[in-house]
């Protein structure tokens, strides 16, 4: 039988950018099972726009389930998750519009420079081309990766290559952001670049859920905290 389900809620933060379109995302009771294996418990969260959710707890706990549910990869096995109402689904355009997640590690390809993936990445959801290696630097700057801008991604270092796959998430004009566990394989100093992003996202509007296992980072970013219990 399962346990009772804890339940997260973030409202809206009071710097939330005026003009941009609120998002409320709502999970409600998912949970997750194969084949008779419980890989998520029943939990509740949700997270409107200027918010953020912290998943903490153990690896294998299910925060890594839970963020697939959220971004429409993955269907729950009971409970349901929305975005303003509507089911969450990867292959629904307005999902993929609204919602970026870093869950894993983004395809990149070879032949691509940095600044080709972020450019890329603009051109697809509308940015204006004639200033987009400008944008692109901006955000591999924010990170410290600027001084890579040229590289492809198979001649990163692994927290490199971090970095990138964080900006090409963050590079999204996305209203909610997924990430799972997004300070790992960086250090004190580029975590604290990270938490600055993150509020900086917060403080324009984004709603946030993010797995994390740094209780600093935790501090200054979560509005919730909610602990994921394990099978």
């Amino acid at each position: 039988m399962f346990a009772r389900r804890p339940k997260a809620t973030a409202e809206p933060g009071p710097d939330s950018e005026p003009g941009t379109q609120p998002v409320t995302l709502t999970a409600a009771g998912v949970a997750k099972e194969i084949d008779g294996n419980v890989l998520l418990r029943p939990v509740d969260v949700t997270v409107a726009s200027g918010g953020c959710v912290v998943l903490r707890g153990e690896n294998g706990s299910g925060k890594t389930t839970l963020l697939r549910i959220l971004a429409g990869t993955l269907d729950p096995s009971s409970g349901s998750a929305s975005l303003d109402g509507q089911p969450l689904d990867e292959r629904d355009p307005a999902t993929r519009a609204r919602v970026a997640a870093l869950i894993g590690s983004p395809t990149a390809y070879r032949d691509l420079t940095l600044i080709d993936h972020l450019v890329l990445i603009d051109s697809t959801w509308g940015g204006a081309i004639g200033t987009a290696d400008e944008r692109a630097d901006a955000m591999l700057a924010e990170l410290e990766v600027d001084h890579l801008s040229e590289r492809f991604p198979h001649e990163l270092s692994s927290g490199q290559q971090h970095l990138f796959h964080l900006a090409m998430v963050l590079f999204r004009p996305a209203r909610v952001l997924l990430l799972d566990e997004p300070e790992q394989r960086l250090d004190t100093h580029k975590r604290g670049l990270l938490t600055d992003i993150l509020l900086a996202r917060k403080a324009a509007g984004a709603a946030l859920v993010v797995a994390c296992h740094d209780p600093t980072m935790t501090a200054a970013i979560g509005d919730v905290v909610v602990d994921v219990a394990g099978p």
